[in-house]
């Protein structure tokens, strides 16, 4: 069986060619687990239970910053590598209060007199309630201390490939800008401006969310609709979309509709993730299950332009074969998907058409290489500069290339195209074409030829 499939993959494609020598390339969906995007578990060896690209860590404070300008990235180092070890990119968030936790706040903070407020956080469902400590977020040693923070952690680890999305953090219980029920305790507009400020002036390639889509009236949050800031939706299919409930207008959607057209259309240039709210975990994929007020899961991407959601319940054992079934199709569907519709050699240039067939763009400025296909992979590959990101859903762009002396050398060989992933052995990304374009490499075999023609 072995054999006849190998044999199946050595027989030439026969694809629609015009006369003018250009070939239609067939749609098939791309992998589930293409790079910076799909279901997100926590850190940890789990590639067996479901496919995924990237990987969630937390991580407090006062881990990374132990005095006044004085950071150990140890810990942080430590993830990173481990979870590139398995290909993978991290999402990370930094916080100072998380309930059940005594750490958080930097040591250096309280020594100076940073006064923690300590109490029993009652907004902990479906889990037991915990105490958390609150930092007095007015404190302008704290104010000065996180400024410090972000623009060391952006001189560091902005553009690093191991990163593949930051939520901003640090304020607020679990770092999701919020003190919910005591809401007296949550920072104000003004320490949250001074947080996003620093977000938008040391980090320029890695993409940083919020967590509540904020326009210039939104009462408890400062202003972030004109930010390049993206956003977490962290209770996912619970309270995202609009119910018609004046109680439910803190909903995620509502919320962004609230906050005016650079909120709603926020998506275009930057990414929205979030969360799976835990009542839902794995069991949002099942056949039966009912959606928490009408909200569906495939509704929720839909409206949202969801790229990544992190979801416990389908990695934390092995789930039937059903909710795989499922989760697989409608997690295919979140963020880009790159389908190459038609390719062509004019003398020593080529031309192909790149469709994005998902519902959001890609957000990370990544560069697509052009080589000859050599024993089913990419190979005397030249380097480009063009890229995919801002190519917005159902748009198409001509891209064209004129290929230098090394590749025309090989007349008559078939050309391909491939998109590294900048992290080392991270996965490529792959288009959503027919498996016998595919190359062993992630690379696309776009069908023409090296022409020996100027």
């Amino acid at each position: 069986m072995r054999s006849l499939v190998l044999l199946l993959l050595a027989v030439p494609v026969a694809l629609p060619t015009q006369a003018d020598g250009q070939v239609s390339l067939p749609y098939a969906p791309a992998p589930v687990d293409n790079p910076l995007k799909g279901l997100v578990p926590y850190a940890g060896e789990k590639r067996h239970l479901f496919p995924h690209s990237m990987e969630f860590h937390y991580l407090p404070l006062s881990d990374l910053m132990v005095g006044p300008n004085e950071f150990r990235w140890d810990k942080l180092e430590e993830r990173l590598d481990d979870i590139a070890s398995r290909g993978h990119q991290t999402v990370f968030r930094i916080w100072m209060e998380y309930p059940g936790h005594e750490e958080g706040i930097p040591p250096f903070l309280t020594e100076q007199g940073v006064k923690v407020t300590t109490w029993l956080n009652t907004n902990t469902a479906p889990f037991p309630s915990r105490q958390v400590r609150t930092p007095d977020y007015e404190d302008p040693r704290l104010r000065q201390a996180l400024q410090q923070f972000i623009a060391a952690l952006g001189q560091r680890y902005d553009g690093d490939p191991r990163v593949g999305y930051i939520t901003a953090g640090l304020l607020g219980t679990w770092g999701e800008w919020h003190t919910y029920p005591k809401t007296e305790l949550m920072a104000s507009k003004q320490v949250q401006s001074e947080v996003m400020d620093a977000y938008e002036k040391h980090f320029r390639k890695t993409p940083v969310l919020l967590r509540y889509p904020a326009g210039p009236n939104t009462w408890a949050y400062a202003a972030n609709h004109d930010r390049r800031l993206g956003y977490h939706d962290d209770s996912f299919a619970w309270a995202t979309l609009e119910t018609g409930q004046e109680e439910d207008n803190w909903f995620f959607v509502p919320a962004m509709k609230s906050g005016g057209p650079g909120c709603v259309q926020r998506w275009m240039t930057q990414p929205v993730g979030g969360e799976i709210r835990p009542e839902l975990w794995g069991k949002i994929f099942d056949d039966n299950y009912v959606p928490h007020k009408k909200q569906t899961f495939a509704d929720c991407v839909q409206q949202t332009h969801a790229t990544w959601l992190m979801d416990t319940g389908m990695f934390s054992e092995r789930q039937s074969e059903e909710r795989i079934r499922n989760a697989r199709r409608q997690v295919q569907k979140m963020g880009y998907e790159f389908h190459v519709t038609q390719a062509q050699v004019k003398g020593s240039r080529l031309k192909f058409r790149i469709r994005n067939t998902g519902i959001a763009p890609f957000y990370h400025h990544w560069t697509l290489r052009v080589g000859v296909v050599s024993d089913n992979r990419l190979t005397s590959a030249v380097t480009t500069d063009l890229h995919l990101n801002n190519l917005l859903p159902q748009q198409s762009r001509e891209y064209e290339f004129a290929l230098p002396a090394l590749l025309r050398k090989f007349p008559g060989q078939q050309l391909a195209i491939g998109v590294p992933n900048p992290l080392q052995g991270g996965q490529p990304l792959r288009f959503a074409n027919a498996a016998e374009l595919q190359l062993a490499d992630g690379a696309l075999n776009l069908q023409v030829e090296v022409s020996d023609r100027k």
